[in-house]
């Protein structure tokens, strides 16, 4: 007799998540403030619509490189940059001598380690940008105000008192504006320099979980000191030391099984 056996089938191959488009690409970029060098030749590129955490130890070239994005060295004498920021899709090098350093603000929008909302009312806060690029409308500035607060979630505690100085609200609050305000111009980047380290961990994890909500709408990057933080917000990390990139991958592959020895040793704490 004869039985009949099922065929073996094969184990199916999982194929490797497709690499995402790229919003920005620096290439071979320098910095120099006067004759010091603080970034040397940095390659790396920033994904379209996920979040890159940038990691490595006090005065090794992170804040540095961030700030090149958005041309804010720009605003002290004797700054110099060499090399490309390109950024996609008209493939325009944000460095370039042509290129305008307000409207580079306008398309990267940044929000710093401390919140520093304007002596203004909240609304004002968040419609100051786009009255700088001469939008008066009232309709419009309302609209506008209203989608940069909901995306900063931070509507339903302001909605009635918009016309209050900022000030008054709390230092969690604080910083979501400033996100706000960052976000009603529509950038496509949003560039975060430490943005918690002065929050308490309630307010911290409300940010993150802003981040994460964000990262739908508009590429991140965002520097930290906090490995946990960028193990948590990111998709991808660079590990950065001496003003080099020392290491660029995945966070899961840095923090699991990163390829460089030094950066290892920076993740297990041996390091830095």
């Amino acid at each position: 007799m004869v039985i009949a056996t099922a065929p073996v089938r094969q184990a199916a191959s999982i194929a490797p998540a497709p690499t995402p488009p790229k919003k920005a690409e620096a290439k071979a970029l320098s910095f120099y403030y006067g004759s010091y060098q603080a970034l040397k030749s940095v390659s790396m590129p920033l994904y379209d619509k996920k979040v890159t955490a940038l990691i490595g130890p006090s005065g090794c070239g992170k804040s540095t490189f961030l700030r090149c994005f958005n041309r804010m060295h720009d605003l002290y004498p004797g700054n110099r940059y060499e090399g490309q920021i390109v950024l996609q899709p008209d493939n325009t090098n944000l460095l370039g001598a042509s290129v305008d350093p307000i409207e580079v603000r306008m398309r990267i929008s940044m929000v710093f380690q401390k919140a520093n909302p304007f002596p203004k009312s909240i609304y004002e806060n968040v419609a100051y940008g786009l009255r700088v690029r001469g939008e008066s409308r009232r309709a419009v500035l309302d609209q506008k105000v209203e989608e940069a607060l909901r995306n900063a979630a931070l509507w339903d505690e302001a909605k009635d008192r918009l016309h209050q100085l900022a000030f008054n609200l709390s230092g969690g609050q604080q910083q979501r504006l400033c996100i706000a305000r960052a976000l009603a111009t529509d950038p496509e980047i949003l560039l975060f320099d430490e943005p918690t380290s002065a929050l308490d961990p309630i307010a911290t994890a409300s940010i993150e979980n802003l981040i994460d909500d964000l990262k739908s709408k508009v590429t991140i990057l965002i520097v930290t000191h906090n490995m946990q933080q960028a193990a948590r917000v990111s998709e991808y990390t660079a590990y950065m030391y001496l003003g080099e990139l020392i290491e660029f991958d995945l966070t899961d592959t840095i923090f699991i099984k990163p390829k460089n020895k030094q950066t290892e040793d920076y993740i297990t704490g041996r390091f830095g």
